[in-house]
């Protein structure tokens, strides 16, 4: 089977974590990253997680972007156990359902804006006229309307990362996973990129997942989760409004 058919119902989660472990190595090298997850998140959500090194948060967004697999307990996505999916499955629900935000942008340094944003509807098979059309309308949602052309070389930080957000959500993705999207950024570009993402948490309906290391930040969330020792520390409401 190559295509997932999800059937969520209104009293199901649009993520849930259930007693999830991951462990690295065997006997005395065994390495416990997370040692019993319970973590929920609803459609529309806005979701910071935070934590030191080695605390367990970036095993736990590696699981849940479908890059790793845990060691026991489940993941559900949508009501689906995404460890009983094959690996082309799992590929297939993170090209169609996941959008990613990096710290480094991770943006192809020859091609232009348009072409940058493009790439996730080449590898969904999408038409190249549609492509267009779509990458040209997530541009300019980010605001960067009449920078198509333009390659990174010849945009700003926060621009080039405008850009790698138009990319995520040219898909239309359910899920926004953004790993220190501020990291490289001055306080003011800073600033702009998360009142991007807050409006498009707000106003697209977009659920974001967002790692970070700063409090600043994290203060746009409407939720923040901290990690400590492979276990989750504290999962409180933010009390974010807008």
């Amino acid at each position: 089977m190559n295509m997932i058919a999800f059937s969520q119902t209104d009293n199901q989660h649009l993520i849930e974590l259930q007693g999830v472990t991951k462990v690295y190595g065997t006997g005395q090298a065994a390495m416990h990253a997370l040692r019993g997850i319970d973590l929920h998140i609803e459609e529309g959500d806005f979701v910071a997680v935070m934590g030191p090194s080695g605390s367990g948060k970036s095993t736990c967004m590696n699981i849940l972007g479908c890059l790793d697999t845990p060691t026991a307990g489940a993941y559900k996505f949508k009501g689906i156990e995404v460890g009983k999916l094959t690996r082309n499955q799992r590929t297939r629900l993170r090209r169609f359902y996941l959008g990613f935000v990096f710290q480094g942008y991770n943006l192809l340094n020859r091609t232009s804006a348009l072409e940058n944003v493009e790439l996730p509807l080449i590898y969904r098979g999408v038409p190249s006229g549609v492509r267009r059309v779509r990458a040209v309308q997530a541009l300019d949602r980010v605001g960067l309307k009449g920078w198509d052309s333009h390659t990174p070389g010849e945009l700003s930080g926060g621009q080039q990362q405008r850009v790698a957000i138009a990319r995520a959500i040219v898909t239309e993705p359910a899920v926004l996973f953004a790993d220190e999207p501020t990291g490289n950024l001055d306080t003011a570009r800073s600033r702009e990129i998360m009142d991007l993402l807050t409006e498009l948490n707000r106003d697209q309906g977009i659920t974001i997942v967002m790692v970070t290391h700063e409090m600043d930040m994290a203060a746009y969330a409407k939720r923040i989760v901290r990690f400590l020792d492979g276990l989750v520390e504290s999962d409180e409401q933010n009390g974010r409004t807008a």
